[in-house]
């Protein structure tokens, strides 16, 4: 078969497929009924775009933000909307749909930027392995599931000084409620959740909240995104809220940059800094390699929601970023922005994995705990899942030379630095725009953060020491002079030093053995320095950026329902502000 039938064949065939990628998801989208999920008329595989159309609004990346963007952008008062997405529809992998699937989505990670895996593997300078999403519905399509709002401090400091801010807490709240009616539930908290909840109380993380989605000190339960059958609901499903006509969605469509037009300086006008360059569209290619464009109408806008790592990526594409730096790649400088890139962020997790002596439920995070309320302490978290018997673990066991697959229930339980201070930096290796870029986080570079580290690990010594979680022990234990025999936790992988109760030094050395991502990445576009308090790219018209790459700090537990409300919120705005120019007809 020659190349042109291939490529007709795999045309029809993404024609035929496409609307029937969903169906698995029909019992996620409560606002519609019937076979299929609201969204499901608006997909489309990038092979079966044009080659050139002209939106109103062209968002890319259909991750947590971008999709309910781009539902709100259709919906009343907005315009035509084409929404990039660079992987398929959550459908394609049934992992993806239930909590179970949580741990075999990460291992499964491919690195490769053909792959068609929904998480993409990647590896900081740092050494630290990481995962982003590569799937629509982006985080929320992959994650854990947990929801908790933003710490209330977070929207005042947003940034380097207050004047950085602009949010509108009615509306805030709003876009939260609206996120929280379609796609969040109370979770049923029993089994090790249960007694971590206890556990956390007994360590003193004080008061008992109950279940809130606030951002309150002490212990609570959070909301979560698998509802009360299991099943998983995402950014994506938000889609169906778009007004028919109005919003078309393609799947397996890459970026590869934006398109501008440089500004003629005599038109200059608005914001200080002035624009020197326009965004009128973008270019993207589809699976079979072939290039496309989307075009803005007037008065129409591009806006980058492909996160902490693709959206710094296409602007430094598209020669918007560090002069120095595109021009040593040889890329052309549209707007020299010297902080695209710099500032990125990833929460350091450090946690304590144990084999439970009695068989427990499979539980993602539900219960949290939150020693102060202004996020100055680290966040304490717990989970339990299936997982394939690591080959050094079975070194001491009966599992030596053991040919079959084994898998075991590990319950973790991890604390987050929330801060951190310790910032890294986002480049691209070449201007080639299916490379990946590199990135080196600095993880507890700072002493501040390697100091709550410390306070964190030692929190979760205290709370794997409470009777609370007695039961999950091991029967075996180790004698004492002093009193009985003491049983101990299975350890998987590095234990906590014996004296970690007063050796700082021990437990800051853990810290740096240890630390891993929670995938909490953020920055690399941050408010105030590579895009204004409107979220607009400074140096650029009609270009925005609206996701975490913006933000200077995480803005809690889990940043996840901050983004999605950050969508809604700012395609509201965007709408606002839309019709404030119309001019008033007599």
């Amino acid at each position: 078969m020659g190349f042109i039938s291939v490529r007709l064949y795999l045309l029809l065939m993404s024609l035929v497929l496409v609307p029937s990628l969903v169906p698995s998801l029909a019992a996620q989208s409560r606002p519609y009924g019937g076979a299929l999920p609201g969204y499901a008329r608006y997909l489309l595989d990038a092979t079966a775009m044009p080659a050139v159309e002209q939106y109103d609004y062209i968002v890319v990346g259909g991750g947590t933000a971008g999709c309910p963007l781009a539902a709100t952008l259709s919906g009343p008062g907005g315009g035509r909307v084409l929404l990039l997405e660079r992987g398929g529809a959550p459908s394609e992998f049934p992992a993806l749909a239930t909590a179970g699937g949580f741990v075999r989505t990460l291992a499964m990670a491919d690195p490769a930027p053909e792959s068609d895996a929904p998480a993409q593997a990647f590896t900081s300078e740092d050494g630290v392995p990481n995962v982003r999403a590569r799937v629509l519905g982006g985080g929320t399509a992959i994650n854990a599931g947990f929801y908790s709002r933003a710490h209330p401090g977070w929207f005042h400091g947003h940034g380097e000084d207050a004047e950085v801010t602009n949010w509108d807490m009615r509306l805030v709240n709003a876009s939260y409620e609206w996120v929280e009616r379609q796609m969040t539930f109370q979770p049923t908290v029993h089994g090790w959740q249960a007694a971590v909840r206890a556990a956390l109380l007994e360590a003193n993380v004080t008061p008992w909240n109950g279940f809130t989605v606030d951002h309150v000190a002490g212990t609570k339960v959070g909301a979560t995104t698998f509802d009360a059958s299991g099943r998983r609901h995402s950014a994506a499903d938000l889609l169906g809220f778009a007004r028919p006509g109005r919003l078309r969605v393609a799947l397996r469509a890459t970026v590869t940059r934006i398109i501008t037009n440089p500004i003629d300086p005599a038109a200059r006008r608005g914001r200080s800094p002035q624009p020197t360059v326009a965004a009128i569209g973008v270019v993207y290619q589809d699976r079979l390699l072939e290039q496309h464009r989307a075009l803005l109408r007037p008065g129409g806008e591009v806006i980058l929601s492909a996160g902490a790592i693709g959206s710094p990526q296409l602007l430094l594409l598209s020669g918007i970023g560090p002069a120095s730096d595109l021009s040593y790649l040889g890329i052309p400088v549209a707007a020299d922005v010297p902080d695209v890139g710099k500032h990125m962020f990833d929460n350091p997790r450090n946690g304590i994995s144990v084999i439970p002596s009695v068989p427990i439920d499979h539980s993602l995070i539900q219960v949290v705990g939150i020693p102060s309320a202004n996020g100055s302490e680290s966040y304490l978290e717990a989970a339990s899942y299936i997982v394939p018997l690591a080959p050094a673990l079975s070194s001491s066991g009966p599992f030596i030379g053991s040919t079959t697959p084994l898998y075991i229930t590990v319950a973790t339980i991890m604390q987050k630095v929330p801060g951190p201070v310790s910032e890294g930096s986002l480049w691209l290796p070449s201007g080639n725009p299916l490379e990946s870029p590199a990135l080196r986080f600095n993880y507890l570079s700072r002493p501040e953060d390697l100091a709550r580290c410390v306070l964190g690990v030692r929190r979760v010594a205290e709370v794997l020491e409470s009777r609370a979680l007695d039961g999950f022990r091991s029967s075996v234990g180790s004698t004492s002079r002093r009193g009985p025999v003491r049983r101990d936790f299975r350890i998987v992988g590095t234990a906590l030093p014996v004296d970690w109760r007063t050796n700082d030094r021990a437990l800051a050395n853990f810290c740096l053995q240890t630390v891993a991502t929670l995938w909490h990445y953020h920055g690399g576009c941050v408010a105030g320095k590579v895009v204004d308090r409107d979220f607009r790219v400074i140096g650029a018209r009609s270009l925005r950026v609206v996701d975490a790459s913006t933000f200077s700090e995480t803005p809690g537990t889990n940043p996840q329902a901050t983004i999605l409300m950050m969508g809604r919120y700012m395609g509201l705005k965007m709408i606002e502000e839309r019709h404030s120019r119309r001019p008033v007809r007599s």
